[in-house]
């Protein structure tokens, strides 16, 4: 299982299957810096992971363009060719565990908060 963090590169898509099961589909990039050995000269590196959650679909509501995010998951490369037969490859994550570290969308709850009974058998 491989861990990483990065940021939401679009709002998440819920994809509903013959089965009636949903995964969220997501991109998130990893950006990167390094500078080389004597340079002084920084390089710049993003990469792109395209991830399915298939635990929960209501977290596509938190999974907003711009949240960092923070990934556990299996990840695996897909290689294919594209319209002009050209050889290409998208590296893609199956997530286990997300944890959202900063979300752009705000939540808000119309619920009231449930009220607390007084005890009276308290042990002191």
């Amino acid at each position: 299982m491989e861990l990483f963090t990065g940021r939401v590169t679009a709002d998440a898509k819920v994809n509903t299957l013959k089965d009636e099961r949903q995964v969220v589909n997501f991109s998130v990039a990893i950006n990167d810096y390094y500078k080389a050995k004597n340079s002084e000269e920084g390089t710049k590196v993003v990469t792109y992971v395209n991830c399915s959650y298939w635990l929960n679909a209501k977290i596509a509501e938190r999974l907003t363009k711009g949240a960092v995010v923070e990934i556990a998951g299996r990840l695996h490369v897909n290689a294919y060719k594209n319209m002009d037969g050209e050889p290409k490859a998208s590296l893609n994550c199956h997530v286990n565990h997300i944890k959202i570290h900063h979300s752009t969308k705000e939540i808000t709850t119309t619920e009231q908060p449930a009220a607390t009974a007084a005890v009276d058998d308290l042990p002191f």
